[in-house]
Order: structure tokens, then sequence, then C-alpha cells
């Protein structure tokens, strides 16, 4: 028998996340929806298809190598690579219609050594300023006045000009102030400049979502499309997670006090207890920072007990369950249920981490889906489905 383990999502919640989320921003403020890293883990096909539905404006993408997938793909909204890309790409992204970032005056010069200019076509630029996160992005006025002069070249359109916040999701919003100021300090410069910009954006998710006065004239939602937010402060508006991650118990077996179970001995039961063992490990993405976490079986909480290994990982279970009772380690099952925040917590790091560690070893199922994106046939996976919590899978 196949491996029982799936992730469930449904592209219908990306959208509808993102329809809530324009109903909240100002009256003509434009939508990107960040699609890198394959969708968050979503698939980037299926939440790019998604983001139309729901009218966005741009896509965005880590890089060239994400956007010329969604092209390929079939996808045509405006993508913005939000990584520079090197100059001697430029070609293959003009020929793909790609946005690119661009954060200072020497890789203009090296570009401009292999085009002197591009035969009648515009290469469409963001350009990036780096207002305090220190990641990429031009620091000063003097590193926006050398730009000037490669901005202003008639085959250069310069789309739009943006940074990002480091801070924006936490409580105090000190430091997200500071950036803004210098934004806005540097959004004077550039509109001095001459050069005709269209678009200014600093908002991704959090800022959005928090402050709508600082949605400027786009925003660029990736977490929350996919219904991730932190417990505090909670978002304006209601954002559903659009997966869940599913398996099933392959083994159940009763320990007693004081045998160990998993590698270096690392659990050791102070009572008899029922461990049921679950096809799912590090090498799927559920890395052993999961160890601790809470599982879901017949509705019931079940604690991973032990290292989790490459391929499995042992579950604490109330009482002596069944191989092949249904295992939830994101989302519902009775009335219980495995939050993106709980998890977020218990790796102390973002929900974003979780998802887009899950490898191709994990099967996708697509909700209203005519094809199941895994090696396995629809009617086996649909057998799955059908089984109610609790009840075997075979």
């Amino acid at each position: 028998m196949l491996r029982e383990t799936w992730a469930e999502i449904d592209p219908g919640c990306i959208a509808d996340n993102l329809r809530a989320i324009r109903g909240m921003l100002p009256a003509g403020v434009k939508l990107m929806a960040v699609v890198k890293a394959n969708g968050y883990g979503h698939g980037d096909l299926e939440a790019a298809e998604a983001a139309r539905q729901a009218g966005a404006d741009y896509l965005g993408v880590a890089f060239l190598e994400e956007a010329l997938r969604l092209r390929a793909g079939g996808v045509e909204l405006p993508i913005l690579i939000l990584t520079p890309i090197r100059p001697d790409q430029v070609e293959l992204a003009l020929a793909r219609d790609l946005t690119l970032t661009v954060t200072g005056a020497d890789w203009f010069r090296e570009l401009r050594k292999r085009h002197a200019s591009f035969a009648g076509r515009k290469l469409r630029v963001h350009v990036k300023a780096d207002t305090g996160l220190g990641r990429i992005g031009f620091r000063t006025m003097a590193e926006w006045d050398a730009l000037v002069p490669w901005l202003a070249s008639p085959d250069i359109d310069v789309d739009g000009f943006y940074t990002h916040f480091a801070t924006a999701g936490q409580v105090d919003t000190a430091y997200l102030e500071r950036q803004a100021r210098r934004f806005a300090k540097l959004m004077e410069r550039s509109k001095a400049s001459g050069i005709a910009i269209r678009h200014y954006h600093c908002a991704g998710s959090a800022a959005a979502l928090r402050f709508p006065g600082l949605a400027l004239d786009m925003v660029r939602i990736g977490a929350a499309m996919y219904g991730f937010h932190p417990a505090r402060p909670a978002p304006p508006v209601e954002l559903k997670p659009a997966l869940s991650l599913h398996s099933t118990l392959m083994q159940v077996k009763r320990v007693r006090r004081g045998e160990y179970i998993g590698y270096d001995n690392a659990y050791r039961p102070d009572a008899d207890e029922w461990i049921g063992t679950v096809p799912l490990g590090y090498a799927d993405g559920w890395s052993q920072r999961m160890q601790g976490a809470a599982a879901l079986v017949r509705g019931q909480r079940a604690q991973v007990v032990g290292k989790i290994s490459m391929d499995q990982l042992m579950l604490r279970l109330p009482g002596p369950f069944t191989p092949g009772d249904r295992v939830t380690l994101i989302g519902r099952q009775g009335g219980e249920r495995i939050s993106f925040a709980e998890l977020a917590a218990h790796i102390d790091g973002p929900a974003q981490a979780i998802t887009t560690a899950l490898t191709e070893r994990v099967a996708k199922m697509y909700a209203n889906a005519k094809e199941v994106r895994c090696p396995w046939n629809n009617a086996y996976f649909q057998q799955l489905r059908r089984v109610s919590d609790g009840s075997r899978a075979d």
C-alpha cells in the first residue's frame, strides 16, 4: 500500500483571503500576490490562479526561475522578481515580460556593457530601497542620485519604487515608524528627480493588515493570502488557512514503563503507554523541531514523542487506537484543531516556515481539482478523503 501522507489545499481560501484584504484597503490600491517558494508550499500555479480569480494586479516571486515557471504554466499577470537577477539574464527576462528589482548603479553599468539598448523594447524595473531591514536595496540619497541617470534612459520603465519593513508584525511600532519616515524622504527625493514612477509600495501582509494608511499605490500580500497571521495582534479580517496536513497510524504498540522510543533513546515513558507510528518525518519537511508538538487522532490530541526520524514519527496516544486511523498534523479533526499559530509558536518561527518546508514526498490534493498532484491514482486518494475521523483507511 502506498504511503498515506498528504496535504489538502483549498485554493478558494486563498482567493477569499485576498478578496477580504482588498476590501479593507483604500480605494484604488493595487494588490500584488506573492507566490514565491512554490506558493509558500501550496503550489505556485494554483496560488497564482487563485490570485487571478481574486483580482490580483501583480504577482511577486523571489527568483527568475520561479517567474519562468509561472510563464511556462500560462500565467499572464505582471510578475515582479523581488531579488535582483544578473545582468546577463536580462534578455531572458525581457523575452518573458518580467519586471526586475534593481538596487544600484553598478548593476546598470554591467548591464550596459552587454546591452547598449534593447532594440525598441523597454526594461521594466522596480527600485528597492533598504530603509532598515538590512537585506537588499540602496540606502542613501547619494546612491539614489547615482541611479537617476540610468533610470532616466528611454529604454528603462521605472514601474515601481519600494521597501520592506523589518518589524511590521511586532506590537512595538517604533522601528516600523522609523522605516516609514525614511521611505517617505526617499519618495520625496525620487519624485523631485523627474523620474516617472507608477507605483510606490512598502506594505507586506502584516503592515497592510495593521496600517492601511501605508498601502500607498500597492500592497504585497504573501503570508496572509494563505491564511497565516500571528495570534497577536489579531488581523482585522478573517483569514482562512488554505492547507491542512494528514497522515495515518501505520503501527500501534503497547510500550512498557522504562522502555525507549526513537533515536538516541530520546523518550522513555514513566508508565505504560500506547505509541503510534506515523509515516511522516524530517525528509517530508516535518523537522525535529516538531518534537513535543501535538497531532490529532480520533479528534483527540496526541503528543509527538522521541526524535523525529527521516521517514516516521511517534505519537503518545490517548488509548489503543487502530492502524489506519487518520492523523491530522495541521487542521481540524472532530472538535479539535491544530492551528498554524500554535505550530509557529512551538518552533518559534513563522507559519510559512512550516509549509515551505514540506517536500515533494508529501502529496498535494486540491479542492475541486480534476487531477491530484501526486503519484497515487485518484480513486485511491478519494477513498482516503472519505475516511471519517477515527475509522480505518484501508
